[in-house]
């Protein structure tokens, strides 16, 4: 049976308690060689931190903290402190062990998302017949049926039929999402509904699950700048307590009057609450434990150290589209002059011949209000201004403003018409004949979340910037609505890199979220890369985090769990260093005893790892009301 590090550690605590316990009784029934009893705690208690200290120090020449414990054991039990030795292993073992159930609580994410990775798929031959093969055989392009209630086995493309799916797995929403045909499906995802038809789109090793899973994984071993320090400093430490440890013993020997037992207990005492175990696991355990949580709610770290800057952010830039917006332009405006339903009945006939996005917008919007349908009308795309069509000798146009040169458009309408484009809408107008007889403003409106994040980060005196390719009108309205710090509009990729790169040489930690392919050099050269989990795959390579639900709340939720993972490392160094100095001090007043010591010290040792827990819970992220944004302005003159 194989067991794994978490229960190995357990059984050795368990039995180093054992024989601890064994050997106190019989040390008080005055029974001999009570000391094998003991002898047998410390080897099982010790054994594992012992042969790893000296590995440690042999193959890396790093002397770390398990040798200072084993060295605090043998002398204990030299100077015939058996009890004490004994329970000093046990403590240290008991530390480790929790220290090992900590980091695998923190894993436990990742180890699930493993578990859900699905080995085998259902794949269609030419004649609808499936054969079950596996997962790592497919091929782009190839055909899978997926049954209900099973998991997506890869990533690719639904071409038969619609389902529900729960994508929890991959975006940590709880709330299912509706696939049609030609919707993306990823693979570890659940249907819910009936049976679909998917066309594979990536190879195993490339899917956005597989690309989840490495990326916590490489986060998890990759430290945070604290962790790395106080790793170098372990090094130090240990050297400074090792030579500290015969000045204790010979100094108060020799010019004190202390006895040779005393001063070599003391040494023993030093020893133990000298060691910066509490120390060293003050930044690790709590930096995994909020990677993890990351993970759980959506938001992937691709390292210790981007979570860790995150508390430190200075300024922070967004891209426009896709990131503060919604991406597809919304009716915002509906102003009818005349002749309401019937162009409106128009309209939608004609809209429905484009796939161009304000096409589908207009669709969206009205498409409930439609009350005839012209199957038959004849649509001719005029190249630059927009469609038109041919209905009983009427013709109807729908397009720019400046469409009909042979319509003179009145003063009122053209200054209502103007006041939309200065604020950055898109107008689309329905003439009849020589008429317009409406008009309508389009705009890629802010998601609900926006405002509130950027209100957050303004109140958390972080400077705000957008920075999009689009034009300045349109860019104005999006940053006047959220209230930005600066805008920068009509940038190409080399101007945003620009941007950022001074925006940094400014304020120092920076970030920069974005989804695109233009935006990658900027997330490339900020300090704090963050690309949107729906934009594409170079974003998402590039970046140092991602938000997986291409939720903005998401990024709010990540600055407060940095914050709180600052301060709760922050609480443990204090604390440790803290009892360190206090218990040396203790010592050398002779105030504490070996047990006392080890007490104090392995206690700090757990509450440090136990306080570093608290990451694994959820970041309260309250919601504000969400702005809604539909066809706000609908008039009929």
């Amino acid at each position: 049976m194989k067991y794994s590090e978490e229960k190995k550690a357990l059984l050795s605590t368990i039995l180093c308690l054992l024989f601890m316990i064994v050997g106190f009784i019989l040390e008080k029934s005055g029974t001999a060689f009570y000391q094998i009893s003991f002898i047998f705690a410390i080897f099982f208690g010790g054994f594992k931190q012992t042969k790893e200290g000296l590995l440690d120090t042999l193959e890396n020449k790093h002397l770390n903290v398990d040798l200072l414990m084993a060295l605090a054991a043998i002398g204990a039990c030299i100077i015939g402190n058996w009890f004490e030795g004994a329970m000093l292993t046990f403590i240290f073992c008991l530390s480790g062990a929790l220290e090992e159930y900590t980091t695998n609580k923190s894993k436990k994410e990742i180890a699930s998302l493993m578990n859900l990775q699905p080995e085998t798929a259902f794949l269609l031959n030419n004649l609808g017949k499936t054969t079950e093969v596996a997962v790592t055989q497919l091929q782009i392009g190839d055909y899978l049926l997926v049954p209900k209630g099973a998991r997506i086995p890869i990533d690719g493309i639904l071409t038969k039929g619609s389902s529900t799916i729960d994508e929890a797995a991959i975006t940590g929403e709880s709330v299912p999402v509706e696939k049609g045909i030609e919707d993306d499906l990823f693979g570890g995802t659940i249907n819910l509904g009936d049976a679909i038809t998917m066309r594979v789109s990536k190879n195993s090793e490339d899917t956005l699950f597989a690309k989840i899973i490495r990326l916590v994984n490489e986060a998890q071993s990759t430290p945070s700048q604290t962790a790395s320090f106080i790793e170098k400093l372990e090094n130090s430490y240990v050297k400074i307590v090792l030579i500290a440890i015969p000045m204790m013993i010979l100094i108060p020997y020799l010019f004190l009057g202390w006895s040779w037992n005393e001063s070599f207990y003391r040494g023993m005492v030093l020893l133990v609450v000298a060691s910066p175990c509490a120390l060293v696991a003050s930044a690790t355990p709590a930096t995994l434990a909020a990677i993890s949580n990351g993970a759980r709610n959506g938001v992937l770290f691709k390292g210790g150290v981007y979570l860790e800057n995150l508390a430190s952010l200075k300024a922070i830039s967004f891209d426009k589209t896709g990131t503060l917006t919604r991406g597809i332009p919304v009716v915002t405006d509906a102003i009818f002059l005349k002749n309401k339903q019937e162009g409106l009945n128009i309209l939608l006939a004609m809209e429905r011949n484009s796939t161009h996005p304000l096409a589908q917008a207009l669709i969206a919007r009205f498409d409930n209000e439609n009350t005839a349908v012209y199957d038959q009308i004849e649509v001719k795309n005029i190249i630059g201004f927009g469609m038109e069509t041919t209905i009983d000798s009427t013709t109807w146009r729908v397009g720019k403003s400046t469409f009909n040169d042979q319509t003179t458009i009145k003063e009122e309408i053209q200054n209502n018409i103007e006041q939309l484009q200065n604020a950055g809408k898109t107008v689309i107008c329905l003439f009849q004949d020589q008429e317009i007889i409406a008009y309508f403003g389009l705009l890629d409106v802010p998601k609900p979340e926006a405002k509130k994040v950027i209100s957050y980060f303004k109140q958390s005196g972080i400077h705000t910037m957008m920075i999009t390719g689009d034009h300045d009108k349109t860019a104005s309205a999006v940053a006047t609505e959220l209230e930005i710090d600066e805008i920068y509009a009509n940038c190409l990729p080399e101007d945003k890199t620009i941007l950022i790169q001074k925006q940094k040489e400014t304020y120092g930690v920076n970030a920069m979220v974005g989804d695109g392919i233009n935006d990658a050099p900027a997330l490339a050269n900020a300090a704090i890369g963050v690309a949107m989990g729906q934009g594409t795959d170079i974003a998402m390579d590039v970046a140092d985090m991602v938000l997986m639900q291409n939720d903005l709340e998401k990024l709010q939720m990540s600055h407060l769990l940095s914050k709180k993972l600052k301060r709760i490392v922050t609480q443990n160094i204090a604390f440790s260093a803290g009892v360190i100095v206090l218990l040396i001090l203790s010592n050398f007043f002779q105030i504490i005893n070996l047990p006392l010591g080890v007490i104090g010290h392995e206690g700090s040792t757990i509450l440090v790892i136990l306080n570093g827990l608290r990451m694994l819970k959820t970041i309260p992220n309250k919601k504000n009301s969400p702005q809604k944004y539909s066809a706000q302005k609908t008039e009929f003159v």
